[in-house]
């Protein structure tokens, strides 16, 4: 019997049905090839990783510590083990392949999930730097350049207004900010303004006397600022924050100071005053529902966090950091299919990141080893975007044609711009001119 030869691309097919993660580098460190298994562990494509080296994955934090430097200096097999910045812990071992003058040629390495190794033993493990936990999870270009701008303005003490939608992550921005400051070995205190009553969150704030007003504590309380003093107060959803306290705080950011509730000595205070609201603040601000000179005082540095439907690059990162954070958290081994996978890059998010996590919560709870479509919740299914109901042509050229039109239309009819196009689609500006227009000719002056 003739044994079928294996091709390049069989063995790249099989390599990619491997369950472990399967990465090369050459003599140069540079990557080669990785299997898909690695967006997985990094929510990269294959295509984001290879002809990159290795150190530059490495010095963004996509994983700590490196390997590599081990198995070039030693130039035997290695195992340690490694954190990945979604929340992966993998047990990895390097492969050096040598050739005649006993010099590196390639490296391969194979990692796999910890749970996996329970058992391994210790005296085989190094103890890997921390990865921050407070460092959002994004691979989106908008986040990243927002994460720049966080990086600059952590190092002054400006107030800042972070703006976006319900469940996007700002309260993870803010202490992000916080963790990255000369504020980081501080206090770090959040309020939701929107959980309390006007006088229990003034009280909150502020502190108290003893006996200040009935059901007061005799022994009086300090508020979150002087707690926060030298640290950071978080205040989330400052739109809800009755007018006669907003006062109050206008006079804390622009004089450093405040009188407790029932007292009369001043209490100076050094805090970063972070605030966010889900609410457009100008048109509040219009309708005297909020203080125009808090607004201003509060935005000094404003930041808007993008909805996940708009950063859907995100989406499947974020899916395997809540799966390894919920794995741990009720001690199981749960997988997801690839199907669910293509569902939740389809599905729209309204309730954005928050709802992406309890979705996930309720998925390692509730489902089999493999978490299939059937398992996901009716809200997701009966509210998928409807991919399927297109007509794609059936050859591979049309198909791709399709695929570019589609891209250009959206683009232009988002941005109205050649030269907004242009960065969007990451092409000159000539040839999406001339995309454009072969593409959007009729709905030039249209739109």
């Amino acid at each position: 019997m003739q044994i079928p030869e294996i091709t390049g691309e069989t063995l790249r097919r099989i390599l990619d049905h491997s369950s472990d993660e399967i990465f090369v580098i050459d003599k140069d460190q540079r990557i080669i090839f990785v299997n898909s298994v690695c967006e997985k562990h990094y929510g990269l494509k294959p295509s984001e990783v290879v002809g990159k080296c290795n150190i530059e994955l490495l010095e963004k934090g996509y994983w700590k510590p490196s390997i590599v430097p081990l198995v070039f200096e030693q130039k035997k097999p290695v195992s340690i083990k490694q954190t990945t910045y979604i929340g992966a812990e993998l047990i990895t071992t390097a492969v050096p392949i040598l050739n005649e003058d006993n010099e590196i040629e390639l490296v391969v390495t194979t990692s796999q999930e910890i749970q996996t190794f329970k058992n391994i033993k210790k005296s085989r493990e190094s103890n890997p730097a921390s990865i921050n936990s407070s460092t959002p999870i994004t691979n989106c270009s908008k986040m990243k350049d927002l994460l720049k701008v966080c990086e600059k303005i952590a190092k002054v003490d400006s107030t800042i207004l972070i703006q976006g939608e319900s469940g996007t992550g700002k309260g993870v921005l803010a202490h992000y900010i916080h963790e990255i400051s000369k504020r980081k070995h501080k206090t770090f205190l959040k309020i939701n303004c929107a959980a309390l009553p006007g006088d229990l969150l003034e009280s909150e704030l502020f502190g108290y006397a003893e006996g200040a007003f009935t059901g007061a504590s005799k022994y009086g309380k300090k508020g979150l600022l002087e707690l926060a003093d030298q640290g950071t107060l978080f205040l989330d959803e400052i739109g809800e924050m009755p007018l006669s306290l907003q006062a109050k705080l206008l006079q804390v950011i622009q004089e450093k100071q405040f009188i407790p509730i029932g007292k009369n000595e001043i209490k100076k205070v050094d805090v970063r005053i972070i605030a966010a609201t889900n609410r457009d603040l100008v048109d509040m601000v219009s309708k005297n529902q909020f203080r125009e000179d808090l607004f201003y005082r509060l935005n000094i540095i404003d930041l808007h966090l993008p909805p996940l439907r708009e950063r859907r690059e995100d989406i499947i990162p974020l899916t395997y950091n809540f799966l390894y954070k919920f794995n741990k958290k009720y001690e199981m081994n749960k997988i997801i299919s690839q199907e669910c996978l293509d569902m939740f890059y389809s599905y729209s998010w309204p309730g954005n990141i928050r709802q992406l996590e309890n979705v996930m919560e309720r998925l390692v709870v509730t489902s089999d080893s493999i978490i299939q479509i059937s398992d996901l919740p009716e809200l997701i299914t009966r509210n998928i975007r409807p991919q399927a109901q297109y007509t794609l042509p059936s050859k591979l050229d049309d198909a791709l044609e399709h695929v570019k039109k589609t891209l250009v239309v959206q683009s232009y009819k988002k941005y109205k711009s050649s030269r907004k196009v242009a960065k969007d689609l990451n092409i000159s500006q000539t040839k999406a001119v001339k995309l454009i227009n072969q593409y959007c000719g009729g709905m030039v002056g249209k739109i």
